[in-house]
């Protein structure tokens, strides 16, 4: 049997209007999702010469994940700068170049480091252009591995997303295959407004999948449907779309049809696919890594209630992590959403009657 988490629906993944690439079958190649980052860097660093890389150990050393490995060498120190262990000054200095029109990658070696950038994130990358009244975007596409699952120590495995959805003037970005992660990634450096992308690292090289060679872009904030279903809209987005969709093919073996939509951007959201599911369905979960309160899956709720509450049938369902600190080694898969928990989730939407 195929990995259904592994399969990306062409016509869901196809290269859209305004893509470097019309047609990328032919040269595609199976790369890991950490491949895909460096190529969609190697690309833009290619293409556009105000753009650079900058972070902690991204240029000798390649990344902690190797995701920048060989790009110094390639493009030259210029290009791709290591810089101090200063999180707030790697956002700063990324807002300054930003300002006098170059287009900055800083990387944060694990999103669990960012908090002392937050100032120059909130204070200053999400409000530039509105500060300048439109006169002054800022470039800027800020990578973070992030989430857990691969037993780091404090501070590496935090999911915290929703911190910068509720920070108007940033776009969120969340890939979870291959393919997605280098559009998606060289359309955020593309992009005129700053940009978050989070690299979920539990699937930096858990699987491989179709990438093509040459240059293409997924566009930010449109969903993509992993699966067809009828009874239950289930929503999820990074890491956690491969044991969602585990759960839904499970699912299907007891007669429970689930459509599964992986939000890809978490701002904007894609709220017409959002809707659009749950009117065929009239019942819906989301799942996703982060804490209960004050996450993702609330939002996608109130969206539901607000514009299609006369379609429900059942109480929304939601499968998250827990509202703890994030835990040490032994309590790690436990509180991480799993095939089994998210299948008992859905199972419990399906099956309410009123």
């Amino acid at each position: 049997m195929s990995d259904p988490a592994a399969t990306e629906a062409d016509e869901h993944d196809s290269d859209r209007p305004g893509s470097d690439a019309t047609d990328g079958a032919d040269s595609s190649r199976d790369l890991t999702i950490v491949q895909a980052v460096r190529e969609g860097l190697e690309a833009e660093l290619e293409r556009d010469e105000d753009v650079l890389v900058l972070g902690e150990d991204v240029g000798t050393n390649g990344g902690v994940f190797r995701a920048t490995e060989g790009l110094m060498a390639e493009f030259g120190e210029d290009r791709v700068v290591d810089t101090p262990l200063a999180e707030s000054a790697i956002v700063g200095a990324s807002v300054g170049m930003a300002s006098m029109g170059l287009a900055p990658v800083p990387e944060i070696q694990f999103s669990g480091f960012i908090y002392p950038a937050f100032d120059q994130i909130v204070s200053h990358l999400a409000r530039f252009r509105t500060r300048t009244q439109g006169r002054m975007p800022l470039r800027v596409t800020l990578r973070a591995p992030y989430g857990g699952g691969i037993r780091a120590p404090e501070h590496h495995s935090e999911s915290k997303e929703a911190f910068y959805v509720h920070e108007p003037g940033l776009k969120v970005v969340v890939p979870s295959t291959p393919r997605d992660t280098k559009g998606l990634l060289i359309a955020s450096i593309r992009d005129p407004d700053p940009v978050v992308f989070l690299e979920p690292k539990l699937i930096y090289r858990a699987f491989r999948g179709p990438v093509p060679e040459e240059p293409y872009t997924v566009p930010l904030g449109e969903a993509a449907r992993r699966r067809e279903g009828e009874d239950v809209a289930v929503y999820t987005w990074g890491a956690m779309t491969r044991p969602t969709l585990a759960a839904a093919e499970t699912l299907a073996e007891e007669g429970i049809s689930c459509e599964v939509l992986d939000l890809r951007t978490l701002s904007p959201l894609d709220r017409e696919a959002i809707v659009d599911a749950f009117e065929r369905t009239g019942r819906a979960a989301v799942v996703q890594e982060a804490p209960r309160t004050g996450g993702l899956a609330s939002e996608i709720a109130a969206i539901l209630q607000e514009e299609a509450l006369l379609y429900q049938e059942a109480p929304i369902g939601r499968v998250t992590g827990f509202d703890v600190p994030y835990p040490q080694y032994a309590k790690e898969d436990y509180y991480l959403p799993n095939e089994a928990r998210i299948a008992e989730g859905i199972r419990e939407v399906a099956g309410f009657e009123p």
